[in-house]
């Protein structure tokens, strides 16, 4: 949300910064503005892209199983429900190193509850602002179903 905004921002003053100088200049009288740098944000657009891949199977719902591609900034792809699983992966945040990211596994020698939430399985490949994803997701143990919790829409409900 906050690079969509300071991506519109950044467009409105290159507009207003190329119409300005065409204004002035047709009166005659004003001096040029000096024209001011634009961040160059279609660069970091470029690298902070979402595009993921996602696979679901066994869930026991015809409508879940299957490959779905996700792409974000604008929400697109094959995914059926693209805008709300790219607003689920904007509320997530950027990959931190304080544990936010919610595509890594869960640390070895976490304790977790032992209950069983069915046999599906997902796999999420691609990119995710600009990072490479590779995460592997099942409903083996309490942790791992809170991971696939976690990123719903993005993975279906399947439970």
């Amino acid at each position: 949300m906050l690079r969509r905004l300071a991506l519109t921002a950044a467009t409105s003053f290159a507009v207003l910064s190329a119409a300005a100088p065409a204004a002035t200049a047709a009166t005659g009288l004003l001096p040029l503005p000096i024209p001011l740098p634009v961040p160059a944000l279609q660069g970091d657009d470029d690298a902070q892209q979402t595009q993921l891949t996602v696979t679901v199977s066994d869930s026991g719902y015809r409508t879940a199983d299957g490959v779905y591609e996700l792409k974000c900034l604008p929400a697109g792809g094959s995914h059926p429900v693209a805008q709300q699983a790219c607003d689920r992966l904007a509320e997530l945040g950027e990959p931190t190193g304080d544990g936010r990211n919610p595509f890594r596994p869960v640390p070895a020698g976490t304790l977790c509850t032992q209950q069983f939430g069915g046999s599906a399985t997902a796999r999420v490949t691609g990119t995710w602002h600009g990072q490479r994803v590779d995460a592997a997701f099942d409903q083996s143990n309490g942790c791992e179903i809170a991971r696939w919790n976690n990123l719903r829409p993005v993975l279906p409900n399947v439970r």
